[in-house]
Formats: C-alpha cells, structure tokens, sequence
C-alpha cells in the first residue's frame, strides 16, 4: 500500500526539498566568498 511507503519515505526525509541554493558570486571577489589571494608585500 502507497500509504505506508509514503509514510516510510517522509520519515526518512524524502519528500522536502532541500531548498539549499549556489551563494551568489560578488564583485570584487573571485567567487562567492574566496577573497582575492592576500600578499604582504
């Protein structure tokens, strides 16, 4: 029965979605939060 198996599923997890999204590269920056290579002299 699809029931329990739904039930199964959502217990485990399965059925949210993950809503993590790619952080937006910014400007001035080589990605989204590496910082341009740092040199003391």
């Amino acid at each position: 029965d699809k029931e329990a198996y739904r039930h199964t599923l959502k217990a485990n997890g399965f059925l949210t979605r993950d809503a993590r999204e790619v952080e937006r590269k910014k400007p001035g920056q080589p990605g989204a939060r590496r910082r341009f290579q740092f040199s003391k002299r």
